[in-house]
C-alpha cells in the first residue's frame, strides 16, 4: 500500500529571487549615492552650531564657517548661503540647499536640506 499525499512546494521561485535580487540592488546602488550627502549635511551643521556657539558679527561667522568648510571638505553651501538672525541676545545661523542625484534617464532624486543651529 502506498501512500500519497499532496504537499505543495513552499518557497520562491527563480523569478521571483532575481525580482528581488534586483529591486534590493537598485536600493543599494541609490542608498550608496544618497549617504554621501547625509554625512556632508552632519558636517554642516556641525559647522553652523559651532559658529553660532562662538558668536560675534555677520563678518565673522562667515569667516568662521568658511574656515570650518575648509577644514570639513564640503561643497554644498558657502558662507554666503547662510541666513544670520539674531533671536533675544542668542546668534542663529540657518541654512537650506538641495541637491540632485540622476537616477536614471530622466529620473533624478531631489534631496533638500534644511537646519539651523540650537
Amino acid at each position: 500500500m502506498k501512500i500519497q499525499s499532496k504537499s505543495r512546494q513552499r518557497g520562491i521561485s527563480f523569478f521571483g529571487l532575481v525580482f528581488v535580487g534586483v529591486v534590493l540592488a537598485m536600493a543599494g546602488v541609490i542608498a550608496a549615492q544618497v549617504f554621501p550627502t547625509l554625512v556632508e549635511f552632519q558636517a554642516i551643521s556641525k559647522a553652523v552650531n559651532k559658529v553660532a556657539a562662538e558668536g560675534g558679527s555677520v563678518i565673522e561667522i562667515r569667516s568662521n564657517f568658511q574656515r570650518a568648510q575648509d577644514i570639513d571638505d564640503f561643497k554644498a553651501i558657502t558662507s554666503k548661503d547662510l541666513e544670520i538672525t539674531k533671536e533675544g541676545d542668542k546668534v542663529v545661523v540657518s541654512f537650506k540647499y538641495e541637491r540632485e542625484i540622476h537616477l536614471t534617464g530622466p529620473a533624478w532624486l531631489t534631496l533638500k536640506y534644511a537646519g539651523r543651529s540650537k
